[in-house]
């Protein structure tokens, strides 16, 4: 990633990397969200009667990290913004 690239998105680069960060705290709250949906409904099927002391090398699913994520939904285009209007009183 270049900051050529970013430039061609918005012209701030300060402007950019907020719209990036933003993005990448909505994909972790999602994923949160969706993590403790299926703890609760583990608990709720009484699956809780086993528990890993550690976790299985063969069950762990990685995924991308967010600030990735959202740096490569900015990248191509994927993301939409708008700029609140500033007070023009001070």
């Amino acid at each position: 990633m270049s900051f050529r690239e970013i430039e061609e998105q918005t012209g701030d680069i300060y402007e950019a990397v907020v719209v990036m960060e933003r993005r990448a705290k909505q994909i972790l709250r999602d994923r949160l969200v969706e993590k403790i949906i299926k703890e609760e409904e583990s608990r709720e099927m009484g699956v809780f009667d086993e528990v890993p002391d550690e976790i299985d090398p063969e069950t762990y699913q990685e995924v991308e990290k967010v600030t990735t994520v959202a740096i490569e939904e900015f990248i191509t285009g994927g993301l939409t913004w708008h700029k609140y209007p500033q007070d023009s009183e001070k």
